[in-house]
């Protein structure tokens, strides 16, 4: 998918204008956020903005998050974990202290 992000007020009306009128690109839309179909036409549409509007509209292009490819299984776990626990109040540093569940320092060091 691409996904396009307006970062001015006319590209944020130039890229709603373009994802009504082009409904059948559009993968979902999110005020200054689209994701377009990655075809030939939705690239079409991404760079005839970005011509308008140059670094207003930022173009990247996506690819689906795969957890079972991207992340080890323990942060899975340590994420199923956190969200069966049983008071929704506790911070998942204090909810795994003294336990085998990842390190939440080590996750923010560690990229996928």
């Amino acid at each position: 998918m691409l996904l396009l992000i307006a970062h001015s007020r006319r590209a944020r009306q130039s890229l709603r204008n373009v994802c009504r009128a082009h409904e059948e690109t559009v993968v979902q839309q999110f005020g200054r956020v689209a994701l377009l179909a990655e075809t030939e036409f939705g690239a079409f549409q991404a760079l005839r903005l970005r011509e308008k509007h140059a670094d207003a509209i930022q173009v990247e292009r996506t690819e689906p998050f795969n957890e079972f490819e991207t992340v080890r299984p323990a942060v899975r776990e340590a994420a199923t974990a956190y969200e069966a626990r049983d008071s929704p109040a506790v911070p998942y540093e204090r909810f795994a202290s003294g336990t085998s569940l990842l390190d939440p320092a080590v996750m923010r060091d560690s990229e996928l």
